[in-house]
């Protein structure tokens, strides 16, 4: 199930509502179950079989964690033995398949290969086991001596699949106490869910049928249709990961919960560092307080930090994907970080910083996009006129035709002026052209949910 199904909108969110805000059924155990009940069944719905993977992981970490806060000794086997429970967990399912592959091809013998669908989301949910595990550890929450505030956590339906990242420190107290109004919180949330959802529906489905089209080889496209779909792809996993941030940051609100923010306009970077500073913040921190900093980061001789740079970026690679595009990927921005820290080159602001990180951004996103290694290249080539059929040709004049507004709206879209321009209307008699603005983007969401089969989410991969 997703956020932007019929399912979802015209039957689960409004009988989780109802449910939730029963007159005269207020108590944090009643609405904490209902959560956790429909949290549950919205994974089941469509991992009917992993769902019971997700639920023994917490069972596991639940009682692992809470001997580690009981030991008075050893407690650091206990944060390993949880650690590795994880991450073996992650392994089979996500890297078992990739790596017996290889094995395979390497060896002649496919009898080696060893295949088995991805549970939905399992990068995300195991992460945050592993926050909640650290956080304990660190001393920096208390141990949940309740399982099923345990369950909620990691389950809670909002950011369960595709994040943000929420760590376990960050909502502690908001499991078992928190304001969740109606008429205030709700209405909030779904101000934010609606823009999420246009977002979604309206700029990154329509982007990504050109995106689709992009990068099917069946032909030599032209250097500028090559750009056109490799731009269509930046906007469209941007307004895909930031749209399905904006609707789980709402729902959150509507129940209560307040999630980390997890993008901040980040094609408006002046270099490297500072994009993934900005782009999916609660992964980039995530690698940075739990993993970066404990080895050392930058507080080591320069070979170990080089080192620590490379581990970083290659674990951030295979995160989103077991594929070698993922860990080319991965590399690449490693090689381009490294050179921004060496140079001094990523702390100017000029023309040429803003551009030097535009071509990383883009380039290096034809590999995450690309089916394999070789595609990637031969496309990347094609950008720079290698193997393209020219420089403009029909493919892209006909394409260019069809898509310059959303591509127009999108750029505008991915900066802040128009949540500029409403924050002044605010304090003006024109407060209500947002939420004019915010009804017609939910009623054409809506009609384009209803009418178009197309409708994925990137993000469902990982």
């Amino acid at each position: 199930m997703i956020f932007s199904s019929t399912v979802f909108l015209f039957l689960f969110l409004p009988a989780l509502l109802v449910l939730y805000y029963l007159p005269f059924v207020g108590s944090r155990r009643w609405r904490n179950g209902v959560l956790l009940i429909f949290s549950v069944a919205f994974y089941a719905w469509g991992e009917p079989l992993f769902v019971w993977a997700m639920l023994t992981s917490i069972a596991v970490n639940w009682a692992l964690v809470l001997a580690m806060a009981r030991a008075t000794r050893r407690r650091k086997a206990w944060l390993v033995a949880a650690i590795a429970f994880d991450v073996l967990l992650l392994g089979v399912f996500k890297y078992l398949p990739f790596v017996s592959e290889n094995v395979a091809r390497m060896t002649g013998n496919d009898r080696l290969i060893v295949a088995f669908a991805l549970p939905i989301g399992i990068s995300f949910f195991t992460f945050q086991l592993m926050s909640y595990v650290f956080d304990v550890y660190y001393g920096k929450a208390a141990a949940q001596k309740n399982p099923l505030n345990l369950a909620l956590y990691i389950s809670l339906f909002p950011q369960l699949v595709m994040g943000p990242i929420v760590r376990y420190e960050q909502i502690a107290t908001e499991l078992v106490s928190r304001r969740d109004s109606f008429l205030d919180q709700c209405g909030a949330g779904m101000r934010r869910f609606v823009y999420g959802l246009g977002k979604k529906v309206l700029i990154a489905d329509f982007l990504g049928q050109l995106v689709d089209n992009a990068f099917v080889f069946h032909h030599e496209p032209s250097a500028c249709f090559a750009w056109l779909g490799a731009l269509a792809f930046g906007l469209q996993i941007y307004y895909d990961f930031s749209g399905y941030s904006d609707m789980a940051i709402g729902l959150g609100e509507m129940f209560g919960f307040h999630f980390p923010e997890n993008f901040n306009y980040p094609y408006l970077s002046w270099s490297v560092s500072e994009f993934w500073r900005r782009w999916h913040i609660s992964l980039s921190s995530w690698f940075r307080d739990y993993v970066y900093i404990p080895l050392g980061g930058n507080r080591v001789t320069k070979p170990r930090w080089i080192a620590n740079l490379l581990l970083i970026w290659f674990l951030t690679g295979i995160w989103h994907g077991a594929n070698w595009t993922y860990v080319v990927w991965g590399l690449i921005y490693f090689a381009a970080l490294l050179v921004e820290k060496l140079t001094g080159f990523g702390k100017k602001r000029s023309f040429a910083t803003y551009l030097w990180t535009f071509l990383i951004v883009v380039v290096d996103g034809v590999f995450f996009r690309a089916a394999d290694i070789s595609s990637g290249w031969r496309y990347a080539a094609s950008m720079f006129g290698f193997g393209a059929s020219g420089f403009a040709g029909a493919d892209f004049v006909v394409t260019f035709r069809h898509v310059w507004l959303v591509f127009l709206l999108g750029t505008v879209g991915s900066t802040p002026l128009l949540a500029g321009l409403f924050r002044r209307l605010k304090t003006t008699r024109w407060n209500w052209l947002e939420y004019a603005f915010l009804f017609v983007v939910f009623c054409l969401s809506i009609f384009t949910v209803v009418g178009s089969n197309y409708n994925p989410f990137i993000y469902f991969n990982f």
